[in-house]
């Protein structure tokens, strides 16, 4: 039976965690077990890279309460009767100091979610049951315009993470060329995630084209590369989800401990160390902040320079062909038929 709650030190708060002992990720053959109060903990230990990541910004809460373990699942929209579940508005109840937000979804519909100011938010919300943190890629001064482009590099089929690690060194070439500086993390999973820091000057529209004119280059550059929305024709290829750069899309942020059995870490990296990189297991709770507090953190010059999106839109307006949205959009401007291939009816 989980024991009664505890308290922690989480910058100048202290923050309470109620049944600290309940197991959330169980052990594996290359990792320990790991406890709600150990999560909440983890948070606090990596406060300086995980505030880089996520200070001022909305944030969507992954909440798992029930640990994780196999066989979970998320809950969707078409079940809602998931183990775990995605937390976008702010949560009632909330202690004074955790803030929040507004923002519009896709629909223009507004909401308010939660805004990490300080590490205590962080920590609360690992007492919340959350284990991965979603920021927008928006400060709360201006929530309509990003200051980052994302660059998602999925494998899929039989395309490994040394794959994404290929793709992800093409994609900082690209990027240099163009006189942009590109920070990588790993997703945590089986993928590389490349960010670069934009002004806030450009709307979502603008910085997912920016995005779509990065993966065609990619695609055009590397071999096992793919920009095809619909699963059926990705093939055994690295995807690159340019849709993670639309209004309301989030992905795990630096730091972020992911559902994934060991208590994996979305890790930032140097480019040298992501070259030699084999396994993103490396990168756990247990071993996380000894390297933060050994190493300099991979991203600590990310905020020094936001770029000029120009030459980015310039490559856009080289081949503006619109591509699909998510599925929970309502139809765009210029969008082709959002209809899976196999099911489009044939002319």
């Amino acid at each position: 039976m989980a024991s009664d709650a505890v308290e922690i030190e989480a910058g100048d708060r202290t923050v309470r965690v109620s049944s600290p002992t309940r197991v959330i990720y169980e052990a594996t053959e290359f990792s320990a077990e790991v406890t709600k109060v150990m999560v909440a903990e983890y948070y606090v230990a990596v406060a300086d890279g995980l505030m880089r990541a996520l200070h001022d910004r909305p944030v969507a809460l992954e909440r798992w309460p029930k640990g994780v373990r196999e066989g979970m699942a998320m809950s969707t929209r078409a079940d809602s009767h998931g183990d775990a579940f995605y937390q976008k508005r702010m949560m009632r109840g909330a202690p004074s100091y955790v803030e929040s937000t507004r923002v519009l979804f896709p629909s223009g519909r507004p909401a308010d979610e939660m805004c990490v100011t300080e590490i205590a938010v962080a920590a609360w919300a690992a007492h919340m049951g959350a284990i991965t943190f979603h920021p927008w890629p928006t400060r709360r001064t201006d929530n309509d315009r990003p200051d980052e482009l994302r660059i998602d590099l999925d494998p899929f089929g039989t395309a490994t993470f040394a794959d994404a690690v290929r793709v992800a060194a093409v994609a900082r070439d690209l990027f240099a060329e163009l006189g942009i500086r590109a920070f990588a993390k790993t997703s945590g999973k089986r993928g590389i995630h490349v960010y670069v820091r934009v002004a806030p000057r450009w709307t979502f529209t603008d910085v997912r084209h920016a995005a779509i004119a990065v993966a065609r280059e990619l695609e055009r550059r590397a071999d096992g590369v793919t920009t095809a929305w619909w699963k059926e024709e990705r093939g055994d290829n690295i995807f690159v989800d340019y849709n993670q750069n639309a209004r309301d899309r989030t992905i795990a942020s630096a730091y972020s401990l992911r559902p994934a059995p060991g208590a994996t870490v979305s890790m930032p990296v140097t480019w040298d160390e992501l070259a030699a990189l084999t396994d993103p297991r490396d990168f756990t709770l247990h071993t996380v902040p000894g390297k933060l507090a050994a190493d300099r953190d991979a991203w600590a010059e990310i905020d020094d320079v936001a770029h000029d999106l120009t030459p980015l839109l310039d490559l856009w307006d080289a081949d503006p062909t619109e591509m699909p949205y998510p599925p929970e959009y309502p139809k765009m401007p210029g969008e082709p038929k959002r209809v899976q291939p196999s099911k489009a009816k044939k002319a």
